[in-house]
């Protein structure tokens, strides 16, 4: 190593102390000039670490545990805009880009259920999880419109009366099982009238009804194939006069209701009274009970019609009252056996 000469012209020598000094120096120089370049980038780094935003992850459920999808989830802080998501199908959901340390209100919505509140803050960088969040679903309240027709009502019940049957094949369309029957407008008890008299089992039953005369050999008609003949016209013309007079024009005319109401309730005595005051009481068109003037008038009239066409000798007043007695009993019977006997082989309808 050389050195220079000084102004003496002595040449200066080199000691370890010297050379130490001269390196603390450079290294001081050297650390204080990298801290002086990092410190900005170190502080930037400081600075980036408390402000790196937070998430919040979740699933939106109901209380019985199912995902509710297409809920929304709003949270809003003060002084930042509001933020909104909505749940997928297995009702997760996630809003991220929060600013941490600021209380965020939270408010997750959906149709049919009650809205959820909470309040919620994220640390720096932080994807905090929500796991409670179930919605209480709403009892749902709908108004109901319901209007009722009388009249529809009573075709109804008409369809079902014209499908009873005895024994499944003898129509039983005049008697009413409906504890709370419909009145029957005018058309459907002339509709009644002619189910009852077109049926095949209105000819067999006149047709047997004039054996029975025949055999009794009355009225005054003689025997044989045109004696019988005689009698069985006569049982048709008073049987239709009786049925459209007795159980549609009168009791139109006078709103009245032809039909037996079945009871089916309470002792045989009682159940009886209501079937043998049945022909001489019935109910109106209003609901309420009333003289069966339909009845007393339909077979008082089928009656008086006879003497157009019965014998000579069976003709007159007296043969009027008496038939109108006859028919009028056999109302009775008809009614108790309705009451005790052919409700028990009737088929009814299950609504």
């Amino acid at each position: 190593m050389s050195a220079t000469s000084n102004k003496n012209g002595a040449t200066p020598h080199w000691h370890p102390g010297m050379l130490l000094k001269a390196t603390r120096m450079l290294l001081l120089t050297l650390s204080a000039g990298a801290l002086l370049w990092a410190a900005p980038g170190f502080a930037q780094s400081l600075e980036s670490a408390n402000t790196k935003s937070g998430s919040i992850l979740g699933t939106v459920l109901d209380v019985t545990s199912d995902p509710v999808a297409d809920a929304t989830v709003v949270l809003q802080a003060p002084a930042e805009n509001r933020l909104t998501t909505t749940t997928k199908d297995d009702g997760s959901f996630a809003v991220r880009d929060l600013t941490p340390g600021v209380p965020y209100q939270i408010t997750v919505t959906a149709q049919g259920y009650a809205d959820w509140n909470s309040s919620i803050t994220v640390e720096p960088g932080q994807e905090k999880a929500i796991n409670d969040v179930k919605l209480r679903i709403l009892a749902v309240e709908r108004a109901v419109t319901v209007t009722y027709s009388p009249k529809e009502a009573a075709a109804e019940q008409l369809k079902v009366e014209e499908k009873q049957r005895v024994l499944g094949f003898i129509p039983n369309i005049y008697v009413v099982y409906d504890p709370h029957p419909v009145p029957l407008t005018a058309k459907m008890k002339f509709h009644l009238a002619y189910k009852s008299m077109t049926h095949p089992t209105f000819f067999a039953f006149q047709s047997i009804w004039a054996g029975v005369l025949q055999a009794a050999n009355t009225p005054d008609y003689q025997q044989g194939a045109k004696g019988y003949g005689e009698r069985l016209g006569a049982n048709l013309a008073g049987g239709a006069a009786e049925g459209l007079i007795g159980n549609a024009l009168l009791p139109a005319l006078l709103h009245q209701d032809p039909r037996y109401y079945y009871d089916g309730k309470g002792t045989n005595w009682s159940r009886a009274r209501h079937a043998m005051s049945a022909p001489f009481v019935t109910k109106g068109d209003n609901g309420k009970w009333q003289p069966n003037y339909s009845q007393w008038g339909g077979t008082l009239i089928a009656a008086g019609l006879a003497n157009t066409y019965y014998p000579e000798s069976n003709r007159g007043v007296g043969l009027v009252f008496r038939n109108f007695g006859t028919n009028m009993a056999l109302h009775v019977a008809g009614s108790l056996a309705q009451e005790f006997i052919l409700g028990k082989f009737t088929s009814k309808s299950k609504n």
